[in-house]
């Protein structure tokens, strides 16, 4: 028994699986339901409404639906994905025992305490059956999985089956007069929609559980008497087949496993057992120390069980359903159906080639485990659990895959874990000594070797040498000097991949994949949070493995992704190109097509192949946020552009690669203060005053604004900002402009205007404006202010600028690789790099009012008196005449020379 998941709770009464979903319910003795993802053995969901313990609990099959039952005489269905109960059926008088959906009509099924059977509808929310005949309590009613029967245990020691032919009739086909007045006849009078087909007597105790097999027609029923009996029934009669003993207490529950021919059966004696239906006995038992098991359910598709007990539940699947195979070149050999199978990977033919079915054997997990195949001697290596361990060795004529022929016996021979080490020589571990046997294929022993470690497992590692495993760590031993060469602390190790060209080997755990070196020297570690199923090197040396629900990859430094979803887990076998070879859980080859586009793309970055991902972006469809952050983690922002539709991510990938055209267009089309203001910090930071005084504009930033055309000199725009601050009444920013501009005599106006006439007179006096000075004074009367006596002030005037007007000098227009290339996409691409004196920078910029107004209306507006209405909440400025400068040459770093520039970058 394989235990995948197991939880620590209440005592659990009640299970079901969903179909399609890795969920499983538990109803629990607290009155809780619990709703598990058994994959990532995590809780999804809790539902408390039952005032009670709740015992059963059922899945429907194809909506988002289950049904509970309790012991407070209610059934309730809920809806999961709406998280709530959705209606309460009521009518049982007793505590609910089991509950259950039926496959294909509107109906719950449900057995009491109160010695009944209820059908019901849970479309109409209403009873359509009462099953009455058993005199004590039913502790278990279910459907027939195809016919229209159901059957019951009870602890009147009896087993019914139920035909309920009549109850679909009569609730399925047309309803005419004729069988409207049998219903008032059947309503009034008693119904006959279901009767007892076969009452099956032979438990000396009271009947726990009863289930019909899947698709024969057979029951098997467990009870306190501690026997399970095994019943067979036709179209007249039912009858008692055989009796199961080994239980040492009352039998709670018990099934048939849907795929193999198996009973499994659980008991208040803390077992779960399997039996033999054919041989009618026990095949494997599992024990637990201190709790009693009271419920088991099966998986409606997929080989997994789930067994409740008194502190929570397991799920487990019986068998081990990974196939045992090897891979050489062309051609696979594998194990399925407890015969040795070949197949060919370019022709896909599959072919039988011997029986290896030991004579005897009827455990369970004892199956093929591992094999290995010597392909110039055509002989094969299968190790299995038999006996504690065992190998059998197969010699194949080559001629007998064709015809099919019997070969000869097998060598057979203990030994934990046995594999290929040369042409005609196999290793196989000896545990009692922790010795290396090497063998011929005589199976004779031609050689001892003590082992490096304590080593449970060995596998080919090179010709002569071996990789052996213990329980945390892996080391590569040559047989012949007896060396170790190499040595790598991991957690414990389940399978061994090498590459193509043996340079590189993958070891995968339970959650984890080790990249190494031939030499186990570490290249990269892959956690996962879900079980590693599988994986296969490509012929480009990306691993590609799966867990239980992906195919993903593993790139040599590290990088992974997925590649595609899947419904159930396969076993890799062999990557071809986009094609993935691989065995599913049932042995079966199938071949998968993938799109290898991601990978490969990332695998050309990573070797640095930049004209195939130039041509991979010219051809192929990749996009996705996930591939946007990896170019941008690795330093491709310029290339993540071109996956990129939304303008904010477009933005700031065109702000991270410089690239202002593209920013420019995406803040036109996003038209928010933020993106401008950022635009206008990456242009500073480029030195591009055009974009700089665009942004500005746009953001009516009238402050940085001014400080730009200080900087740059341009005294003209200055006074247009002048003029623009006088209309929008801004004190302050006609101050700040006549400074800039040295304009003293505006500035004692603004002054005077402002009512700070000691200062307009100050300003006035020191500036030698003398007339003014006295029109002032004349106004202040006694309060004119004394001015300082020694040193003569001296006229405050803005700094000349180093540059005056357009952008500040650069060195040289940097590109990044693949810049121009990827612009020019059709086109002829440009130098990687060009002088900046040959760039064209643009025209000179003309500014606009903050109304839309050209500059040259201003002066309209003032004579006429008009002030126009701020209107700061619209859009910006309306700069239909900016030429911005050619995409082509936008600069990609700057060295600014004026001593003014660290101001700008400072100002607020």
């Amino acid at each position: 028994m394989l235990t995948k998941f197991e939880t620590k709770s209440n005592r659990v009464k009640g299970l079901s699986f969903h179909t399609k979903r890795p969920w499983i319910l538990a109803s629990l003795h607290s009155g809780v339901i619990q709703l598990w993802d058994y994959r990532m053995g995590t809780l999804i969901d809790r539902f408390d409404e039952h005032d009670g313990p709740v015992r059963g609990v059922h899945f429907h099959k194809s909506q988002p639906l289950f049904v509970s039952g309790g012991d407070d005489y209610k059934i309730k269905v809920w809806n999961y994905k709406l998280h709530r109960c959705l209606f309460t059926l009521l009518g049982h008088l007793d505590y609910i025992r089991t509950v259950q959906f039926h496959h294909e009509y509107p109906w719950i099924v449900s057995a009491s305490d109160d010695q009944t059977i209820r059908i019901w509808n849970w479309q109409s929310r209403t009873c359509i059956s009462v099953l009455t005949g058993h005199n004590h309590y039913v502790m278990c009613a279910s459907f027939h999985p195809k016919e229209d029967l159901v059957v019951s245990a009870s602890l009147d020691q009896t087993v019914r089956v139920w035909d309920i032919g009549a109850l679909r009739k009569k609730t399925v086909s047309p309803a005419d007069d004729i069988l409207r007045l049998s219903q008032m006849n059947t309503d009034l009078f008693g119904g006959v929609d279901a009767v007892v087909k076969y009452v099956l007597e032979g438990h000396d105790r009271g009947v726990n559980w009863a289930s019909f097999h899947p698709t024969l027609p057979l029951i098997v029923s467990g009870a306190d008497d501690r026997q399970v009996k095994l019943w067979r029934m036709n179209d007249t009669k039912a009858w008692e087949v055989d009796t199961l003993r080994g239980h040492m207490n009352n039998v709670s529950c018990v099934m048939f496993h849907a795929k193999q021919d198996i009973i499994v059966s659980n008991s208040e004696d803390k077992s779960i057992r399997v039996w033999d239906v054919t041989k009618r006995t026990g095949v494997q038992t599992f024990r637990r120390e201190h709790d009693r098991f009271w419920i088991l359910s099966a998986h409606p598709e997929m080989n997994l069980l789930a067994a409740g007990h008194d502190s929570g539940m397991i799920v487990f699947k019986l068998e081990r359903e990974r196939p045992a195979f090897s891979v050489s070149g062309d051609t696979m050999f594998y194990a399925k159906d407890r015969f040795l199978r070949f197949y060919e990977f370019s022709t896909q033919r599959d072919t039988q080639v011997i029986p290896i079915r030991r004579p005897g054997s009827t455990s369970l997990n004892q199956g093929p485990r591992t094999l290995s195949y010597s392909p110039t001697e055509n002989a094969v290596l299968i190790c299995s659990d038999v006996d504690g361990g065992s190998y059998e060795l197969y010699a194949i004529p080559k001629d007998s895959i064709n015809r099919g022929d019997t070969v000869q016996e097998a060598k057979r021979g203990m030994g934990g874990s046995a594999v290929f080490v040369a042409r005609n020589r196999f290793a196989v571990i000896d545990k009692s000594s922790n010795q290396i046997l090497i063998k011929n294929l005589k199976n004779e022993i031609v050689k001892k070797s003590s082992l490096p470690i304590a080593a449970d497992a060995i596998f080919y590692a090179g010709t002569g040498n071996l990789l052996c495993r213990a329980e945390d760590r892996v080391v590569i031993f040559d047989l012949q000097q007896r060396i170790i060469l190499g040595d790598l602390q991991t957690p414990f190790v389940k399978y061994i991949i090498w590459s193509n060209d043996m340079e590189s080997v993958a070891l995968l755990s339970k959650h984890a994949i080790v990249i190494t070196s031939k030499k186990l020297v570490h290249q990269c570690t892959l956690h996962e949070t879900i079980r590693v199923k599988s994986g296969a090197w490509d012929d480009n040396g990306v691993f590609i493995y799966t867990t239980l629900n992906h195919i993903k990859y593993c790139l040599p430094n590290g990088d992974s992704g997925i590649i595609r979803t899947l419904d159930v887990p396969i076993y890799i076998t062999k990557v071809s190109g986009n094609k993935i070879f691989c065995l599913d859980r049932d042995g079966k080859n199938k071949v998968i097509v993938i799109d290898a586009t991601e990978y490969i793309f990332k695998l050309s970055l990573m070797k640095k192949k930049y004209d195939h991902v130039m041509s991979m972006i010219r051809n192929s469809q990749l996009c996705g946020q996930a591939m946007i952050a990896y170019l941008q983690q690795k330093g491709f922002p310029e290339v993540a552009l071109h996956f990129v539709k939304d303008e904010r991510t477009r933005f700031n990938l065109a702000l991270e690669s410089g690239n202002i055209q593209i920013a420019v267009a995406s803040a036109k089309e996003i038209d928010e203060k933020d993106h401008w203001y950022r635009l206008g910090v990456e242009a500073l930071r480029q030195g591009n005053a055009g974009i700089v005084e665009y942004a500005y504009q746009r953001t009516k930033n009238f402050e940085r604004l001014s400080f730009l055309y200080l900087i740059t000199g341009n005294v003209d725009k200055l006074s247009k900002m002048l003029k623009i601050a006088e209309v929008k009444n801004d004190v302050m920013g006609q101050f700040h402009n006549a400074l800039y501009l040295g304009d003293v005599r505006e500035r004692v106006k603004i002054l005077e205007n402002a009512g700070h006439l000691p200062l307009a007179y100050i300003t006035a006096s020191v500036h030698g404006l003398h007339d003014i000075a006295e029109h002032l004074a004349t106004k202040l009367g006694d309060n004119v202010p004394a001015l300082p006596k020694g040193k003569v002030p001296s006229l405050l005037m803005s700094p000349t600028p180093v540059l005056c007007g357009g952008d500040w000098p650069l060195l040289r227009v940097m590109r990044g690789i693949f810049e121009g290339g990827l612009d020019n996409i059709g086109k002829g691409a440009p130098d990687e790099d060009e002088e900046a004196a040959d760039a064209d920078w643009g025209e000179e910029l003309d500014v606009i009012d903050v109304d839309g107004l050209q500059n040259g209306d201003i002066a309209a507006v003032l004579e006429d008196g008009e002030v126009p209405e701020e209107n700061d909440d619209e859009g910006g400025w309306d700069l239909e005449d900016l030429e911005l400068p050619p995409e082509a040459d936008t600069p990609k770093a700057v060295n600014a020379r004026s001593v003014l520039w660290p101001l700008l970058l400072a100002c607020p």
